[in-house]
Order: structure tokens, then C-alpha cells, then sequence
């Protein structure tokens, strides 16, 4: 088969890049159809605690130095 043929073919496997979208909430770029992992909020409303679980990682390492 020719070369050429075979890069014709094989031209739409390329990789395109990714889109990112603002973040209604915060406004940092997220991709789109995603929970934000700056302020936790999709579609409007809170979905993930982001304070809560930084909060527990915080306990976390505290426990961990004191031991």
C-alpha cells in the first residue's frame, strides 16, 4: 500500500486539544461537563464540599505529625 494512502487513512486519529469552559460559580477555566475542583458547585448548585475535605486533609496531617 502507499505511504501517502496510509497517512490519508490514518488522518482523523489525530489529537485534538481540550476545550475548557469558565466556571459560572468561580469563574476559574474547568472542562466542561465537570465539577469544578476549585469551588465544588456544577450546574449551579454545590455538589463536592471542597472546605470540608480540605479541612479533613488538614486533620489528617496534623494527626499524622503528632504521632
Amino acid at each position: 500500500m502507499a505511504k501517502g494512502k496510509q497517512l490519508r487513512r490514518r488522518s482523523h486519529l489525530a489529537l485534538k486539544s481540550g476545550t475548557l469552559t469558565k466556571c459560572a460559580h468561580c469563574a476559574k477555566m474547568i472542562m466542561p461537563h465537570q465539577v469544578c475542583k476549585f469551588c465544588g458547585f456544577y450546574k449551579g448548585r454545590e455538589v463536592v464540599n471542597v472546605l470540608g475535605k480540605e479541612l479533613k486533609k488538614q486533620e489528617k496531617r496534623t494527626a499524622q505529625r503528632t504521632r
